[in-house]
């Protein structure tokens, strides 16, 4: 019995030093596939940058963790917008780096003014006398505006071009609510702030269509503009014009050939031999991803003085909630401490805040708009605008020293509202459950009211003057950063969206230009001439990522449910996601889908 216990023990001492000797190696093997990550490539003479656009783009990407890289837990790549724009401008001052073979897939743009950064990027890479090359199976729009400022782009030979214009349908739920006997109560403050249309009406109001149509209109104009500067062959008229007379999609081929919108067909073995005769060899092309010109060091590395440039991107939060957490928010009370901290680094001497959001919660918003007014009384302030900063992103920029946002930037919407769903019709006329009680107070209950009881008038009342305190001190907040009256800025709010060229002349943003743009206006103020920039909040290493991605909640459900809903998905998430907003919203009026 002794020998038995003897065995037994030695054996389980020999397990559990074996697991200790294994992890260690396993996370030395991870520590050095990660570091591998890193290491700086070796630029060949005759480079190509290959920059493949398959994926969703987004304002930054998280480093993949090496379980991910390992596994490829990824479908779609996630890109970061400030990667593609810095290894452009890599590729652009790399004297090895002959051009960039941009190769089109299905990749998904957050906004118009997104895909147009990248465009701008490239039409800027050109001008140092390099080229450009396009090719893809099948372009998407967005695909293709950016493709067309090629030297030269090319398709498959039974690939397809979905140009069609901008617009589409949305779903309004009110009847579904109807028949289930929900109710929406809604309260809002502008006669544009028309996010609470989807679940109070059965169409878009007036006002919604005349924001929507204008704001629409003018991307497509601007697209219009820039594909038919790019291919000479085309006027932004003729390019309409195709768009209005068949469905592009359907097309055959050789009528993308015939029209102009590109210059040949070819299966992909192809777009090797092009390459080769701009390079002038037989040789293999030597190439270079997206992740090499990551890693490739910037010229001016950490030289002169500190320009920090902080990212705000996704809906304004009060805190982060696990469920159906798949996309990047921005956290009131974390981005409040990364501003203080910003605010009080002597080594910083400017700050730009990068904002891409459609704003959310009214008070997380205020809260980051109060810091940045007193991070603005240590060091210049400018902000950058991406994609979208409407409504709460709009509040967070207003009192910033001077505003740059990119042509189709898509901004405004200075308006609040609050939305409160009553399910007396479900539950009391439907399924006949009944309520009673007892209090001390008139209002004790006035949240069961709410939800649970059509005599909630009063109850609605005070949440209406609620929301009209909250539209007040938006008109304030923006009055006081832009230097107008509050009456005026009452004239050009309402909740009404605003492309950024037609917000230029209201006074709504300072400029229209790009991120480079606005950090030279914030070294201008700071009075710097040698500076270099950082990037913050600063990215979590790979260990608290990969740790983290072990506690998060509900991403194979989240998976899950948009493979089984489709279209649905975003309504059921955005259903779900209002039960725990804060009852006070500063939020674009509408979903963005391009």
């Amino acid at each position: 019995m002794k020998s038995f216990f003897k065995y037994l023990f030695a054996t389980i001492c020999g397990l559990f030093v074996f697991t200790f000797i294994a992890g260690i190696v396993f996370f030395a093997v991870i520590a050095g596939m990660a570091s591998s990550e890193k290491t700086a490539p070796v630029v060949k003479d005759n480079s190509v940058f290959v920059l493949k656009m398959n994926g969703i783009v987004q304002e930054r990407a998280e480093e993949e963790t090496p379980i991910d890289i390992l596994l490829n837990t990824n479908e779609m790549s996630v890109m970061g917008l400030n990667d593609i724009i810095d290894a452009i401008k890599k590729a652009k001052n790399h004297p090895d780096i002959k051009g960039i073979y941009l190769e089109g897939g299905i990749t998904s743009y957050d906004a118009p003014a997104t895909a147009q950064q990248i465009r701008d990027a490239l039409k800027d890479f050109r001008k140092s006398g390099k080229w450009v090359i396009a090719y893809a199976d099948n372009y998407s729009q967005q695909g293709y505006y950016v493709a067309s400022v090629a030297d030269s782009v090319f398709l498959n030979t039974t690939g397809m071009i979905e140009l069609k214009g901008i617009g589409g349908k949305r779903e309004f739920m009110t009847g579904l609510y109807e028949k289930l006997g929900v109710r929406y109560q809604a309260v809002r403050v502008g006669k544009y702030k028309s996010a609470v249309e989807t679940v109070t009406r059965k169409d878009m109001s007036p006002e919604n269509r005349e924001q929507t149509e204008a704001y629409q209109q003018g991307i497509w104009n601007h697209m219009l503009k820039d594909m038919a500067s790019s291919r000479k062959k085309l006027t932004a008229e003729q390019i309409d014009q195709l768009v209005s007379d068949s469905i592009m999609a359907f097309a055959a081929p050789d009528d993308y050939l015939k029209s102009g919108l590109v210059d040949g067909l070819f299966y992909p073995e192809g777009i090797v031999n092009i390459i080769k005769q701009k390079l002038g060899t037989d040789d293999e092309v030597n190439q270079l991803l997206l992740s090499d010109m990551t890693a490739m060091p910037t010229e001016d590395g950490d030289k002169g003085s500190e320009v920090a440039i902080y990212y705000a991107y996704g809906e304004i939060i009060d805190q982060t909630t696990n469920l159906f957490a798949t996309e990047h928010n921005i956290i009131g009370q974390e981005t409040v401490e990364d501003l203080n901290k910003l605010a009080k680094d002597d080594n910083v001497k400017a700050v730009v805040l990068r904002v891409n959001s459609p704003g959310g919660s009214a008070v997380a918003s205020e809260q980051i708009w109060h810091a940045l007014n007193q991070l603005k009384e240590k060091k210049p302030l400018v902000v950058s605008m991406g994609g979208l900063a409407a409504s709460g992103g709009y509040m967070i920029s207003a009192g910033a020293n001077y505003i740059f946002a990119e042509p189709t930037t898509i901004t405004g919407s200075i308006g609040i509202f609050g939305l409160v769903p009553n399910f007396t019709g479900l539950v009391t006329d439907k399924l006949g459950i009944t309520f009673d009680g007892t209090k001390t107070n008139r209002y004790t209950d006035y949240e069961e009211n709410l939800i649970f009881s059509n005599d909630n008038a009063s109850e609605i009342g005070f949440m209406q003057s609620y929301v009209d305190r909250g539209y007040h001190s938006f008109l304030n907040i923006v009055a006081q950063g832009r230097k107008m009256s509050s009456e005026q800025v009452h004239e050009i709010a309402q909740g009404r969206v605003w492309l950024a060229s037609d917000a230029l002349p209201i006074k709504l943003v300072d400029k229209l230009g790009s991120l480079d743009d606005a950090v030279k206006k914030a070294a201008e103020l700071a009075k710097v001439s040698d500076y270099h920039t950082k990037n913050y909040p600063e990215p979590d290493n790979w260990f608290d990522r990969l740790m983290d991605q072990t506690e998060k909640k509900g991403t194979y459900l989240d998976e899950e449910l948009h493979a089984v809903l489709g279209d649905l998905y975003q309504p059921f998430v955005n259903a779900r996601r209002d039960q725990q907003r804060n009852r006070l919203q500063a939020r674009l009026p509408f979903l963005l889908n391009f």
